[in-house]
């Protein structure tokens, strides 16, 4: 299974739990918001929110949570979320690519620059690593009664590049210009996805020991609990030992 499968499992199996899940609940309400406000409340006419709106329903998000949030995109009112990228490197030379949605650009930069020097990192410049990820679309669909070589047969013609099953989820990876041809797709085959995402994948990674590698976790997790973080990448390999340990 590939790294960023791997990351989707963790995230998925810690979205089991109520404080995650609400904290995934606000990062869908503010996609949502953003959407909106950029193209309009129809999501037949906004594929970025038909999209947010599809991953509000794989997270079980109530249809009156979603509702709300559309409405606050709608008001003129309500506060402006702007989104904001932090990048920089954790000890043992692991870069990180830290993805924001924030109405304070002060308050975010303090907090994730706080966090970098808490944990001995270096905030970097913009774009300064940008040339070690690659971005990608990601669905991550469940198994269910789906034919399997059919299924992959349209997703190859669709755009996919690769596509792996685990624990009962198919994941199929797309180059970023192929990912609204292959969410039409799956809209075409009546096939929602419980997650579908842009995201930064690593060219190459770097293997640390255990123990390195959960006190990069635990930094990490420290990035991802702040509220004004949307999405946090890195390029730490997963090995199968620490994803027994987390």
């Amino acid at each position: 299974m590939s790294g960023h499968n791997k990351w989707s499992t963790i995230k998925r199996k810690k979205g089991a739990n109520d404080a995650k899940r609400s904290k995934i609940f606000s990062k869908i309400i503010k996609e949502i918001t953003i959407a909106v406000k950029e193209g309009g409340a129809d999501p037949e006419g906004n594929p970025r929110l038909r999209l947010a709106i599809a991953n509000a329903k794989g997270a079980s998000m109530p249809k009156e949570n979603i509702s709300r949030a559309i409405n606050k995109g709608k008001d003129k009112d309500a506060s402006n979320f702007v989104e904001y990228t932090y990048e920089g490197y954790l000890p043992h030379g692991i870069a990180i690519y830290v993805e924001c949605t924030s109405d304070n650009q002060q308050r975010t930069v303090s907090n994730i620059r706080a966090i970098f020097n808490r944990y001995n990192g270096n905030l970097g410049t913009n774009g300064s690593l940008s040339f070690l990820f690659d971005r990608k679309g990601v669905f991550t669909i469940p198994l269910g009664d789906i034919d399997q070589e059919e299924f992959e047969l349209e997703m190859i013609d669709a755009g996919a590049e690769d596509i792996t099953v685990e624990d009962n989820f198919i994941s199929v990876t797309t180059a970023m210009e192929d990912f609204g041809s292959l969410m039409k797709k799956l809209e075409e085959l009546g096939i929602e996805p419980e997650n579908a995402e842009l995201r930064r994948i690593p060219k190459d990674t770097i293997v640390l020991g255990l123990e390195e590698s959960k006190k990069i976790m635990r930094v990490i997790e420290a990035f991802e609990e702040d509220d004004d973080v949307q999405n946090v990448f890195h390029n730490m390999e997963l090995t199968d030992e620490l994803v027994d340990a987390l």
